[in-house]
């Protein structure tokens, strides 16, 4: 029952630990992100600028690997040449490993004092910054209780058989204990966290130094790891930085792992305490990384550049160029760039919609098929989104944040829709038209174009109201409603006269024709459905835009001819 407790204990720590590194983390970024990116983009002009960087940037973020997700977007872009990237990355390294050495003196008493202060400024403010900064510090209170804890856990089973039995096995394995600390590693995504989950076990007495300074060298390995996995369907340009970083540690593991017994015993002689030892190693290990690394960062880097090297070639239609999961861990900017990319899905949209009328106007079969080519395009960016802004949405979002994630995510929707109404109906209605070898009369074209052009107007105007969300054109947005269901209705009656009058075209046409003017009459619904929650909340939309019958005295009511008196709800207001 005793060993049950202590497991359960260990378990739990080790979570509050991984929970403690991660709200550092994200309140950091939420705080200051928008900063650090733009210092490591500006301090990137010299090796030494891009050390410092790399550095001051991941001791707040307390994640290299965060850093690392930074910069390989940056290197993706082409916002920051190799070399800079990759001595961005050293000082990175050794920036994780500051932390640790904070935390390994006697300070996990100021668990209580941080949480505490943590909790006001995050229940006094309202700024996104301030918050983001009380979630640092509530962060940086649970990591030192979790090491208080993990202290009491480690101490419990330093006298058990099992555990002794087992790490004895593993120590005598340096290669399966330096697996072990990688594969961990990266699945926490956190080198900083096992690093100081070792450096308890060492100071506990669990583990022999040996064993966990080759534990905190298969940490480094695993924290090289997870940004170069996390990045897998990046370009190479992206991938090649976190790469680069995993080869410099690496070579440098190769080189140390042989001599870990002499270096424990260094390590053992300089200092006293095994916990602080620990970290020691861990910062002289990314520094002599550093110190070998940075004069050679730009012979690594043209040796990278030849690794995934791409021709240049024209950007794929449907893939996203916007979606930076760098930013995911602030809402605001990844709301931001699911926005840009809404935009861009939405010029592909556009083009579908403008080049389906030469479609049903002339009779190439081949503009039907780059359609359907387009519409796949559209339907890859909305799944891009859609998955973007489920990661995004499991950041905690301000109330207004929630609003616009659920607007963005309604308009790509929309979006999807009119792509596949343009596809599978207007394109194959063309396509008929074109098989059957039919043709409009030129009456009936004419309002197929004029008709075509009030919806083109309409996507461009919507468009603008989903970018800016201004109350003005919300309200044009809504108020063409009237008039294109007058356009629709002046369009269709003007058909059934040419039937009326016996229009060989017209009768041959009919149905096409008809099915024309009611596909582009749906995709005008989807566009105007982006004023509706702006105008929702400005208090403008009604609940209803039926009339609503007023009671009359004597029974159903109506006036002197038995008819009803009506009125209409909302009077004054747009409605749906």
């Amino acid at each position: 029952m005793e060993a049950t407790r202590v497991l359960v204990q260990l378990i739990g720590s080790v979570a509050l630990l991984l929970w403690g590194v991660r709200m550092v983390r994200t309140g950091v970024s939420r705080a200051f992100g928008a900063e650090l990116r733009r210092l490591m983009a500006l301090s990137s002009r010299s090796r030494a600028s891009a050390f410092a960087s790399g550095l001051a940037t991941t001791t707040l973020l307390q994640s290299s690997t965060a850093t690392a997700l930074i910069i390989g977007s940056f290197a993706g872009r082409g916002l920051i040449e190799l070399p800079a990237a990759l001595a961005v990355m050293l000082g990175a390294d050794v920036g994780s490993t500051l932390a640790a050495q904070l935390l390994a003196f006697d300070v996990k008493w100021l668990w209580a004092v941080l949480v505490a202060a943590g909790f006001v400024l995050f229940s006094s403010r309202e700024g996104e910054k301030a918050r983001g900064a009380a979630r640092a510090v509530i962060g940086l209170g649970l990591l030192l209780l979790a090491l208080q804890e993990l202290g009491l856990a480690a101490a419990a089973l330093r006298e058990s058989p099992t555990v002794r039995v087992v790490l004895a096995a593993v120590g005598g394995e340096p290669l399966i204990a330096l697996g072990i600390a990688a594969l961990i590693t990266w699945a926490a995504h956190s080198s900083l966290a096992i690093v100081l989950f070792v450096m308890s076990l060492a100071g506990g007495g669990i583990i022999p130094l040996p064993l966990a300074l080759t534990l905190v060298l298969g940490a480094n390995i695993g924290g090289a790891f997870a940004p170069w996995a996390a990045l897998s369907g990046a370009p190479p340009a992206a991938r090649r930085v976190p790469l680069g970083n995993l080869a410099m540690r690496g070579t440098a593991v190769v080189a140390i792992l042989p001599f870990i017994g002499p270096a424990s015993g260094l390590v053992a002689e300089a200092v006293a305490e095994p916990a602080r030892g620990v970290v020691l190693f861990h910062t002289a290990f990314n520094l002599a990384v550093a110190a070998v690394g940075l004069p050679f960062v730009g012979a690594l880097a043209r040796l990278l550049e030849r690794w995934g090297r791409e021709a240049p070639q024209a950007p794929e239609a449907g893939r996203p160029r916007h979606l930076d999961a760098s930013v995911l861990d602030t809402p605001s900017e990844a709301l931001a760039c699911a926005m840009r990319e809404t935009l861009h899905m939405g010029d592909c949209v556009a083009a579908m919609l403008r080049d389906v009328l030469p479609a049903i106007e002339g009779s190439d079969l081949k503009l039907v098929k780059e359609i359907e080519k387009a519409d796949d395009a559209v339907d890859r960016l909305h799944e891009a989104i859609k998955l973007y802004l489920v990661e995004a949405s499991k950041a905690e979002m301000s109330e207004e944040e929630s609003r616009r994630f659920v607007e963005i995510l309604t308009f790509t929707t929309n979006l999807e829709h009119i792509g596949d109404i343009i596809d599978k109906n207007l394109a194959e209605l063309a396509a008929k038209k074109i098989r059957k070898k039919l043709s409009f009369s030129p009456e009936g074209l004419e309002d197929l174009r004029a008709f075509h052009g009030r919806v083109a107007e309409t996507m461009r105007l919507a468009f603008n109201v989903f970018a800016t969300r201004d109350i003005g054109l919300a309200r044009r947005l809504f108020a063409d409603k009237g008039p294109t269901r007058a356009a629709e209705r002046d369009a269709t009656e003007s058909h059934f006269v040419r039937l009326k009058d016996g229009r060989p075209e017209s009768i041959e046409t009919s149905g096409i024709h008809l099915d024309i003017i009611r596909d582009l009459k749906r995709i005008h619904g989807h566009l105007v459905a982006a004023a509706y929650p702006i105008l929702e909340a400005e208090g403008e939309l009604a609940d209803t835009r039926l009339k609503a019958r007023a009671s009359a005295k004597g029974g159903r009511g109506g006036d002197a001819r038995g008819g009803s008196s009506w009125s209409m709800a909302g009077h004054g207001q747009p409605s749906r």
